[in-house]
């Protein structure tokens, strides 16, 4: 019965938003109800699941969301996108500007989250989609694909750092064996894959990009890539700092306080309001002008972003999770392979990779202590597992449909391949290693 109600909602979820195109975030609140009332959810605690879903979603990514929304916006309409599109360009070249791509993700992708890094460096994909006149598609998920790698296999992500925790695993071997997982993989399901999207068109309405400026306008190439990217520095500085104060917890809570993404990001837009906007020579109204554009572009996938976060607050509450992991206990398989199993098959109910991951630790914990497996090597198999099969319940799968343009068929085709690649690769990788070492 459980299995029929989780399929009976992701379907109708599908069905109001491709075949009777109802607004998102109208759909998301309807399934979620309905998903409340099918599973037994108590009436007097429907209100409250809606209330802490979105507001537990969105309260802790409203601020980067908006920010890095404003910060793109304005990389793009000031040319610093235009100065670092054309430097990647001449450094790879165009038969390799997908190469690129992956290593700037790879690179930005170590110490920022996911969240923060798309946002982040969305604008770049669209200004060198734009300015060579190659699909945005085909430019930006090799980008993707390794900032999603780097987000479910190493710490310190949100989800590899608390399942190195509760597997008590030792974090720099966890770190070295997913990077060493993560390299291949990033090919393979970035560059390589991407070859095929080539033909996948977007009809996105977000606009990141400008009229070409003359190249004597363009900001420096210095200060483009300092002022694109300083909240990854702040982010990264502060938080190897951190961990050099350990001795000094005054020293720390400053570095902590640095290293918050809501607080780098705040730091940035005033660095960039006067790098890339007053400098170049616009007004301050003028900057606020192009923040403004930027906070319109963003409204609706804030509130599908949030709306997302009723519906994975709904399988929480009545246990869904719990319950389908209970019953993959009875598998008789190879533990990293159950591992990944029961974070793809959360995965693929849950929607958000951190939650899937999060939630099939509590599961694989035990079945981990009773075969010996190796716990660093488990951390990185339920990593690879929760990053499966995105759709229609996960907020990325959205944020990526909206921002690319894309019907729901291309962004299965593009988006969902990805990351099953991804999960499928990085399983692949764990049982290499787990033969090897």
């Amino acid at each position: 019965m459980l299995v029929f109600i989780l399929i009976l909602c992701i379907g109708t979820l599908i069905v109001l938003t491709t075949w009777a195109k109802m607004n998102v975030f109208l759909t998301f609140i309807i399934v979620s109800v309905m998903a409340a009332l099918l599973l037994g959810m108590p009436l007097e605690m429907i209100p409250k699941t809606i209330n802490k879903g979105i507001g537990d979603m969105l309260g802790s990514l409203v601020v980067v969301i908006v920010l890095g929304g404003m910060l793109g916006k304005l990389v793009g309409v000031s040319g610093a996108a235009q100065r670092i599109a054309t430097s990647m360009r001449n450094a790879f070249g165009e038969k390799y500007i997908t190469w690129a791509m992956s290593l700037t993700g790879l690179i930005v992708g170590i110490p920022l989250y996911y969240n923060v890094g798309f946002f982040l460096l969305i604008p770049i994909i669209f200004s060198v989609a734009s300015r060579y006149k190659l699909p945005l598609v085909y430019i930006g998920i090799p980008m993707l694909t390794a900032l999603s790698v780097m987000h479910g296999f190493l710490p310190p992500h949100p989800s590899p750092m608390a399942l190195t925790v509760q597997f008590q695993a030792d974090i720099a071997k966890v770190f070295l064996y997913g990077f060493i997982i993560a390299i291949p993989t990033i090919i393979l399901a970035g560059p390589i894959f991407a070859k095929t999207l080539k033909g996948i068109k977007s009809n996105t309405s977000i606009t990141f990009t400008a009229e070409d400026i003359p190249e004597e306008r363009l900001p420096s190439l210095a200060t483009s890539i300092l002022s694109s990217l300083l909240p990854v520095l702040l982010i990264g500085v502060g938080s190897a700092a951190a961990s050099f104060t350990a001795g000094n917890p005054g020293a720390q809570k400053i570095w902590h306080f640095i290293a918050d993404p809501n607080i780098a990001m705040v730091g940035t837009i005033l660095i960039a309001t006067y790098t890339l906007g007053i400098r170049t020579g616009r007004t301050l109204k003028q900057v606020m002008d192009v923040y403004a554009d930027a906070i319109k572009e963003i409204s609706l996938i804030l509130l599908i972003i949030g709306s997302a976060g009723i519906l994975k607050q709904v399988f929480i509450d009545t246990g869904v999770s719990g319950q389908i992991a209970d019953g993959l206990q009875q598998l008789n398989m190879p533990p990293l392979l159950l591992g990944w199993l029961i974070a793809a098959i959360l995965r693929l109910c849950l929607g958000p990779a951190t939650v899937a991951g999060l939630a099939a630790a509590g599961i694989v914990f035990p079945l981990m202590q009773q075969t010996h497996a190796d716990p660093n090597l488990m951390v990185l198999s339920v990593g690879a597992g929760s990053l499966f099969c995105s759709h229609v319940n996960d907020t990325s799968f959205w944020v990526f449909k909206e921002y690319f343009g894309l019907d729901m068929k291309r962004t299965f085709l593009s988006w969902t391949m990805m990351e099953s690649l991804v999960s499928v690769f990085g399983l692949i990788g764990v049982l290499i290693l787990n033969m090897v070492i």
